[in-house]
């Protein structure tokens, strides 16, 4: 942890009763408003059913004294403390590395980068928040697009292209997927909670994905998009067409609904 006091003080927020603390990795605390309290009679049916079907908002406290944070272009809120933005921008060749990483990942080119020794809380959403230590994943994960919000900065972002171009132009998908390596934690926004998530491992093994599912995979797998059987009359004959592959030994997170 890094050195330094803290001299302010925060209450009535996750010492809240409508405040649930979900999970705590790293840096990042994810919490959840078990209601929404500022209704009016107009929406009061609309927030009470919410709650009951776990539509909810939830938001990321980072604790910056214990590392630098990076996270997606727009999502601060508000931070306490000696907390500094910075653009992580190391050079003219970093600004040009990232700058070519946003254009093909359709990820914001310039991430800020917080430092410092307080909190920063990001932008509420209704979307689940999914804590991942990269150390589960042999240092490796590439992330469907969207679904990147926050990450320990030391961890190292590029452009992870899909083995065969012309099958990913074919089906629709794009060439580009960001990954991250390194040892830290990454922050996933998703439409699917954790407790649907489906994990699979694989040994030296394929999975063949029809539509775009699979929310994260190890930068281990080889990830190409191939027709779903060995030739064209193959495909009619199942019903399907074209397939995400992913080949090799490492895992998949599987959302079975979009």
């Amino acid at each position: 942890m890094k050195a330094g006091y803290r001299m302010f003080k925060i209450s009535n927020f996750t010492d809240n009763d409508d405040v649930k603390v979900l999970d705590s990795l790293g840096a990042f605390t994810v919490v959840e408003y078990q209601r929404d309290l500022s209704v009016m009679p107009s929406n009061a049916a609309v927030a009470y059913y919410s709650a009951k079907m776990n539509v909810r908002k939830r938001q990321v406290i980072c604790d910056v004294s214990k590392s630098d944070v990076t996270i997606q272009a727009g999502a601060m809120q508000w931070m306490a403390g000696n907390v500094n933005a910075t653009t992580g921008i190391k050079g003219v060749g970093d600004l040009f590395g990232k700058a070519v990483r946003g254009s093909v990942t359709k990820e914001s080119a310039i991430k800020p980068e917080y430092k410092g020794n307080g909190l920063l809380v990001l932008e509420p959403t209704y979307k689940h928040i999914i804590l991942v230590n990269l150390r589960d994943w042999n240092g490796s994960i590439v992330l469907d697009d969207g679904l990147f919000l926050a990450c320990e900065a030391s961890l190292k972002h590029k452009a992870v292209m899909r083995s065969n171009l012309s099958s990913a132009a074919a089906g629709n998908e794009g060439l580009f997927n960001l990954g991250i390596q390194g040892e830290g934690v990454v922050c996933l926004e998703s439409f699917c909670p954790k407790e649907e998530l489906v994990e699979v491992t694989l040994d030296n093994d394929v999975l063949k994905v029809d539509g775009n599912f699979a929310i994260a995979w190890s930068g281990s797998l080889e990830f190409t998009v191939e027709r779903s059987g060995k030739s064209l009359i193959g495909s009619a004959a199942s019903g399907e067409g074209l397939v995400n592959v992913y080949r090799g030994t490492g895992k998949v997170l599987l959302a079975p609904v979009m």
